[in-house]
């Protein structure tokens, strides 16, 4: 079953740069870059195919220069049922295809990205920011919590306080805070973020390919980027979670456009 429609897929488009450099872009103005099962599925198709490619040396990852993803399609899941939407092994095959893409990623990032939009940059080694670019994932807002990736990788990349609040409370932060943390390599106008993400993949394309695919893989042993245990803890949590009564209510308060009222169960 396709749990959300298969011409989603075409949202997401590629264009080789140069002789190395592949960008994927999100274009899907009208949602707001939300990710659908169709999306995510053609990203790892995308990232699968550029992994056998030699040419390829380099991916850059990016959206709109206003916003780069506002995280999974909601108004998908609750169509379908969040569970079998976050359950579909061509979805969870392709988020591990992305999380485990053995070539250089970089995330080129302007306006929102939050929820999976952000644990899709995430999966990227280096981002590039806009100065107009937020980070977050505001799921506990509505009763749910990060689940393809955020919970593990957060913490990683951003150290263990600062992702800590943005987990617990949903807020988010600016491009500033993150460059001050260390989530983000560079800031620059928004209108510049691409570019100047291409030139930076450019350089690393200029590199031994397999040097570069071997110091990647020694830098996620190093951080602990292929959390393995710790995402499949997460996927338990989130299905546990998804059976409690908060987690309805906020569904529902989402869908009504209201506040939610939780109370623990």
């Amino acid at each position: 079953m396709d749990y959300g429609n298969p011409e989603d897929a075409q949202c997401v488009t590629c264009e080789r740069v140069g002789d190395h450099v592949l960008v994927m872009r999100i274009d899907r103005v009208a949602k707001r870059n939300a990710l659908s099962n169709p999306m995510v599925i053609e990203m790892g198709r995308v990232l699968r195919e550029a992994t056998d490619d030699r040419t390829v040396r380099c991916v850059v990852i990016t959206g709109g220069e206003e916003v780069f993803s506002a995280g999974a399609d909601m108004k998908n899941m609750l169509q379908y049922g969040v569970i079998d939407v976050v359950s579909d092994p061509r979805r969870i095959e392709a988020w591990n295809a992305i999380a485990t893409f053995a070539k250089p990623m970089i995330a080129a990032v302007n306006g929102v990205a939050v929820g999976a939009g952000n644990e899709l940059v995430l999966c990227c080694d280096l981002i590039v920011a806009g100065s107009n670019a937020q980070f977050g994932q505001p799921e506990v807002r509505n009763g749910g919590l990060a689940g393809d990736g955020g919970t593990q990788r957060l913490p990683r990349k951003l150290g263990p306080q600062l992702a800590t609040y943005m987990l617990l409370s949903g807020e988010m932060i600016d491009a500033q805070t993150a460059l001050k943390a260390g989530y983000v390599l560079e800031v620059c106008e928004p209108a510049r973020t691409l570019d100047r993400a291409i030139e930076i993949a450019n350089v690393i394309a200029e590199r031994a390919p397999l040097s570069v695919q071997f110091t990647k893989a020694c830098i996620n042993e190093a951080v602990g980027a292929n959390a393995s245990n710790g995402l499949a803890y997460e996927r338990v949590a989130m299905f546990r979670n998804h059976r409690s009564r908060d987690r309805q209510e906020g569904l529902n308060a989402f869908k009504e456009k209201r506040r939610p009222q939780y109370t623990g169960e």
